[in-house]
């Protein structure tokens, strides 16, 4: 597993908002991607409406994801690949070592893909002597600065161009330059010299097709396509639910995501990967290998209140319409997975307890859900995530976050159903709320640990009669 971060979500968001560079950034990314996404949905042959179709198409693959994945397996293994299956991210990394090891791999080269952030795979190669270059170019970026992702499918938006600049001129030895032509033929020209010496070649999945027996990658670059071919060995990660039951559900999701991740119809490299070379073909590996990953989502799948969440397929759409995204960026989240789709994952992967800012961190305004191509409704996940913490969770092994906000509510909620203490409760705050209003009608500072209410507005003053009453004298 990657490092975990989620406790410092706060100090890092509070960092993020007052980076101008990522504001902007942030700012330019949503207006280009978000505002797109949405004229995409309404051009589509089917309607907007597609995207609930899919939603249906989705849990019923999750409903049925054991049948899937063993026709899947078996279909990969007619074609002449072999399929793993991993509980967890320790034994994903572990199968993977080993591969490297039988096929005496010393160089990788690796497409984009979410899954082995998650699993902690450069890491845990690079342990064992095996050089990992990222292919993605700014995977490359992010690599070479020795830093983590901020997007799901924009993992550099954070650098400048002058950075990179800086970047390359120190770790390619080229002279500085911020043109973005001449950076890009720069990490084109040190990839491909990696490429062609790579023994191994390691790459996601995006979709797979239990019908067809095939993994399905997505890119905009070409570096994914080039990872499973030029290498002699192939291995593909896959998180256990990225499975579709048909070919016509596939390509569905296969537009949706597309339109969620870039509004666009389709993107520029879609390869469709099912097992090694075959006689007579002069393209691709002579070993194609699938690892199936669970790492916690069978406990997912177990709970009818999150197992909706399986449905995504990871395009970022959420985090190119979210305010709270849009404001302290990726890195704020602690964990690969960053926006909404983070704050409802990671605190289900890595402990609610853990992560439980992230879940407290977003607004529920819905539009994660409003741009989602499958129309994942994950403000209902957040709440319940919130309820957990609330009121403590034994499936998830979750406890109360905080135990005196917790006696205040049950006390409050006692208060409000009875009018006599309300009423005994609200003359009391009446009378001591001075201090704090002076002569002003407003509540501008509350004291301990109420004073999260007035952070960044004033409370109204309690007032000399209840409308109750006033009601009642009036009538």
């Amino acid at each position: 597993m990657p490092e975990i971060k989620t406790e410092r979500y706060k100090n890092t968001a509070r960092i993020g908002i007052k980076d101008q560079v990522l504001q902007r950034a942030l700012a330019n990314l949503q207006e280009r991607f978000g505002r797109g996404t949405e004229a995409a949905y309404l051009n589509l042959p089917e309607g907007p409406e597609l995207r609930f179709v899919a939603h249906d198409i989705r849990m019923e693959a999750i409903d049925n994801l054991d049948f899937l994945i063993e026709m899947l397996a078996e279909n990969i293994r007619k074609n002449g690949g072999k399929v793993f299956f991993a509980d967890t991210a320790q034994e994903a990394v572990s199968i993977v070592k080993d591969i490297a090891g039988k096929h005496h791999v010393k160089r990788v080269v690796k497409g984009k893909s979410m899954v082995s952030e998650e699993i902690g795979l450069n890491e845990g190669l690079s342990e064992s002597g095996i050089e990992v270059t990222e292919t993605d170019l700014g995977e490359y970026i992010i690599q070479l600065a020795q830093e983590t992702p901020s997007h799901i499918i924009a993992p550099a938006i954070h650098k400048t161009r002058i950075e990179i600049g800086k970047l390359f001129e120190e770790k390619l030895g080229i002279p500085f330059t911020s043109d973005p032509p001449t950076l890009t033929r720069a990490a084109r020209k040190a990839l491909r010299e990696k490429f062609l010496n790579a023994d191994m070649g390691i790459s996601g999945c995006n979709l797979a097709c239990a019908e067809t027996g095939h993994i399905t990658t997505v890119s905009n670059e070409g570096n994914i396509r080039m990872a499973g071919t030029l290498p002699r060995v192939h291995v593909s990660l896959m998180g256990m639910e990225r499975v579709a039951a048909r070919l016509v559900h596939h390509e569905i999701l296969l537009r949706l995501l597309a339109m969620g991740a870039a509004a666009q119809h389709m993107a520029t490299y879609v390869s469709y990967i099912g097992g090694p070379r075959r006689n007579g073909e002069t393209d691709g590996p002579d070993a194609f290998y699938l690892v199936v990953i669970d790492n916690g989502r069978s406990k997912i799948l177990s709970d009818r209140r999150f197992k909706e969440m399986l449905c995504c397929i990871r395009c970022a759409a959420c985090l190119n319409v979210c305010p709270v995204y849009r404001k302290i960026g990726g890195h704020s989240y602690g964990f690969p997975y960053s926006g909404p789709v983070g704050a409802v994952v990671t605190p289900l992967l890595v402990g609610v307890n853990r992560a439980g800012d992230l879940c407290r961190g977003e607004t529920l305004c819905g539009a994660c859900q409003d741009a989602c191509p499958v129309a994942i409704d994950i403000p209902r996940m957040l709440l319940e995530l919130r309820r957990m913490l609330a009121e403590g969770d034994p499936k998830w092994n979750v406890s109360v976050a905080d135990p005196k906000e917790h006696t205040f509510y049950r006390l409050w909620s006692w208060i409000v159903q009875h009018p006599r203490a309300y009423d005994f409760i609200s003359s009391l705050m009446r009378k001591f709320q001075t201090p704090w209003t002076g002569k002003t009608d407003r509540i501008e500072s509350l004291p301990g640990p109420l004073s999260g209410w007035t952070f960044s507005r004033d409370f109204p003053k309690i007032p000399k009669e209840r409308f109750i009453h006033r009601w009642k004298r009036e009538q």
